[in-house]
Order: C-alpha cells, then sequence, then structure tokens
C-alpha cells in the first residue's frame, strides 16, 4: 500500500502532459457501505476498466474499485506505444513455448492490437500508425532485418520495412543509430485519455466505478461462495474478484506480488517545438531503442504545435527523484544533441510492473479470483487484451487466460522481501553496460 502514495496525493493525477491534456471525466465517489456484484475489479487502468467493459456488456453487473483515479497509475503516464507482438520475440516464445503456441500467442498479440484501436474509435481517441524501431549497433540492425523477414515468412506480417542508416535518418534524424527498421502496424495515442475512454465504455455498459477507494483486504470466497473485497469505508461481496492493480499488488496478493516487480519510469515534455519537429521526428510516428534503459519517444501533435515527448531512465524503490527533468533530459539529448537545453514543459515518472521473463503474469490466487498483471513496458495493448480474456474466463467463453498462465512466472529472487536489492545490482550492471557503449 506504501507505493500507492508515496509519489501522489489521494485522488489527485500526477502533473503530467497527459494530465494536463486529458478530456473531461467526473471525479467519481467513493465506496460507502456495503454492495454487491457478479465481479468486483480492483483497479481501474486498462486491463481493470477492459474486464468491466466486457463483463457489462455481457449482461454481469461489475463494481470497480480504484485507489485514486481512473487512469491515475501506469496506464495514464505510459509512452502511449501500441506494440506488436509479445514483450518476447517469437523465436525466444518457439524456444519457451513450442511453434503452435508461440503462434497463438503471436495471433493474441494481434487481436490485441485490433482491440485496442477499435475501443479508441469507439472512445473517440485519435491513433497513429507507426513506431521505429532504433539500433544502436549493427548487429542490432542483422537482428532486426532478421526479424521483419522472419515474421513476414512465418507469421504472415508484412507491415515491418528493414531501415538502413539513411533509411532509418529520413525519419529519426538522430546521429546515434545505424538503422533499424518501422512497424506501419503498430501505433500510438494519448494513453491517459484512451484510459478515461475505456470508463466512459464501461459505465455506459452499466458497470459501477468507485474512485478513492483503496482495497485494504480480500476475503477470498471457497468454490461457490461469494468473495469479500474490503476498503475502509465499504465492501463489496461478489462472486468473481479480479485484480488489474498490477505493480500496486504487494499488500493485497504477496504471491502475485512476488513475481511481479514495481519499477519506475519517467517521461518529459518539450515546449512545441514548430519547424524544429522535422530535426526529431519526419512523421507523426513513435520510437524506441535498443538499449536496455530503453528510450522511448513520439511526436504530439495538438493545436498549440508539435511537441516531444520523450521518455528515459528507470529507479528501483518508492520514492521517483527529485528532478526528474534533469534525469530524462540526458538521454534525450543524447538522442538529439540538437535540443540541447529545449525548455521542457512537464515531467513526470509512473510505476510499471515487470516479471522475470518479461511475458505477462496471468494467474489464479484463488478459486473465484483471477490476476494480470506484469505487462514488462508493452502493456497499452496486452492489458487491454488481459481484461477481455478475464472476462471471458469469468464467463466460460474463451480459453485465452488459460493459454496465458500456462506461460511459466518465476518469482524474482529473494521474494517479494529481498527482490528489490538483487534486481537493483543487476540492472545497474545493464545500465553500465549502456553507458559504456558494451
Amino acid at each position: 500500500m506504501k507505493l500507492l502514495f508515496a509519489n501522489d496525493r489521494l485522488g489527485e493525477y500526477p502533473a503530467s502532459f497527459y494530465a494536463a491534456t486529458r478530456d473531461p471525466s467526473p471525479e467519481r465517489p467513493g465506496l460507502r457501505g456495503a454492495e454487491q456484484a457478479d465481479v468486483c475489479v480492483i483497479g481501474a487502468g486498462y486491463t481493470g476498466l477492459s474486464a468491466a467493459l466486457h463483463l457489462a456488456e455481457a449482461g454481469r453487473r461489475v463494481i470497480v474499485l480504484e485507489a485514486h483515479r481512473a487512469g491515475f497509475g501506469a496506464s495514464g503516464r505510459n509512452g502511449g506505444q501500441i506494440g506488436s507482438g509479445q514483450r518476447l520475440e517469437v523465436t525466444d516464445l518457439e524456444r519457451m513455448a513450442g511453434k503452435p503456441a508461440a503462434r497463438r500467442l503471436w495471433d493474441m498479440a494481434e487481436e490485441a492490437k485490433a482491440l485496442t484501436y477499435a475501443l479508441a474509435e469507439r472512445a473517440g481517441v485519435p491513433t497513429r500508425r507507426g513506431i521505429a524501431h532504433c539500433a544502436l549497433r549493427p548487429s542490432e540492425v542483422a537482428h532486426a532485418h532478421h526479424m521483419a523477414d522472419y515474421l513476414a515468412a512465418n507469421y504472415g506480417y508484412d507491415q515491418i520495412t528493414p531501415l538502413d542508416r539513411d533509411g532509418l535518418r529520413a525519419l529519426v534524424p538522430s546521429p546515434l543509430y545505424v538503422g533499424g527498421d518501422i512497424d506501419r502496424g503498430a501505433g500510438h495515442l494519448h494513453p491517459l485519455n484512451y484510459c478515461l475512454g475505456l470508463a466512459r465504455l464501461a459505465e455506459a455498459a452499466g458497470a459501477v466505478i468507485f474512485e478513492k477507494s483503496t482495497v485494504t483486504h480480500i476475503e477470498h470466497g471457497r468454490a461457490g461462495e461469494p468473495s469479500v473485497v474490503a476498503t475502509a469505508d465499504g465492501q463489496v461481496e461478489a462472486d468473481h474478484v479480479i485484480l488489474a492493480a498490477n505493480a500496486y499488488l504487494d499488500h493485497l496478493e504477496p504471491q502475485i506480488a512476488a513475481r511481479v516487480m514495481p519499477l519506475n519510469n519517467y517521461i518529459v515534455a518539450t515546449e512545441p517545438l514548430g519547424p524544429r519537429m522535422a530535426e526529431v521526428l519526419t512523421e507523426d510516428i513513435a520510437a524506441h531503442d535498443t538499449k536496455f534503459v530503453v528510450n522511448y519517444w513520439r511526436m504530439h501533435r495538438d493545436a498549440e504545435g508539435d511537441r516531444l515527448l520523450f521518455g528515459g531512465g528507470e529507479t528501483l524503490g518508492y520514492r521517483f527523484p527529485k528532478d526528474i527533468a534533469g534525469m530524462v533530459r540526458r538521454p534525450l539529448e543524447q538522442v538529439y544533441p540538437q535540443l540541447k537545453g529545449v525548455r521542457l514543459t512537464h515531467a513526470w515518472g509512473g510505476t510499471l510492473g515487470i516479471t522475470v521473463n518479461r511475458m505477462p503474469c496471468f494467474r489464479r490466487p484463488a478459486p473465484n479470483c483471477l490476476s494480470a498483471s506484469g505487462y514488462s513496458g508493452h502493456g497499452v495493448a496486452l492489458a487491454t487484451l488481459a481484461g477481455k480474456l478475464m472476462a471471458e474466463a469469468v464467463t466460460a467463453t474463451g480459453d485465452g487466460f488459460d493459454v496465458m498462465a500456462a506461460l511459466p512466472c518465476h518469482m524474482f529472487p529473494g521474494g517479494s522481501h529481498l527482490r528489490w536489492p538483487l534486481l537493483v545490482a543487476g540492472m545497474s550492471w545493464y545500465a553500465l553496460r549502456d553507458r559504456l557503449g558494451v
């Protein structure tokens, strides 16, 4: 529970560019007294709101409990990239689970993208197509081109165009990269507005969302018996519980928390760049690179002009650094030295969940409880799909949840108590390799 309030005020969005440009959204009341539902969803991010929407459309009475505001967590703070595939490449998945399972996982990821684009359109949230993958080393360029060919030949995916140094720089005018590719099937959007759009759709379908309602305890019912989800001021009795709190599960479900590590990431927004945007991105696309501590960025276009939203830098622990802008400015100016000294209008942090193998963690902590989390930086589309898969598991209309749950999801060394110092040591090593260019 400490993580929920370490960097934020109760019920307030962070001082992010997304919060400053969000669509109107009502401030919803907190839970008071006793309620009953078919399904109680904990967390009003992509996962929880997608689950609520699909369950409500299937005729279930759904109550969503959110500790802060809808879209408060990673769903309202991330880079907004709608990536293709799973977090691992298909060749890694083939080795992990076999080619038939890898194909099923690829198809599910394509369904996740299609679902995200469709729901964004229903909610009136614009999407843009195109994500550039920027490689630092010739070996990474060769690998990216091989994977583009492999996906086209074996998975029928022909949306990725390999790029040499000049081809990439025609899209991403940075001196840092030596090639890569552009995925025209991937895309980007305003992540908080997308989440608020999901909330509107879920409520229109009949779901009820309570904000500023921190869950303090869950009493799981035995098979066939209801569960009780408690907050400080009320409780919900429900036949099913869906855990959609991602990195904020420590106090609720230690067995899941031992498999999903909170990781903090940071983003800045520049002032409108005007004609200078042509020195940054020549199309309205997003981009990310091959560093272990990945840099990611995208163009945001609105009435004020084109500006750059750039993410970079990670920390572990509860607290964000005091100077987020200074922290992110360093990698921004490494990627774009031509932007040295550019004015930054917003700087914010967010907490995502990662797993040991970087694949999402799907689990059944109790007979009537489903959990999906740990999207490891690849969650805009996959979290949306995860909510639908949990809804289908509750209504017995699909087996996608069990397909994901069959993947290995190991505990971090040290469990939920010693995992942070051990992971800090490992990630510090890889961050050093980034700085040294190894």
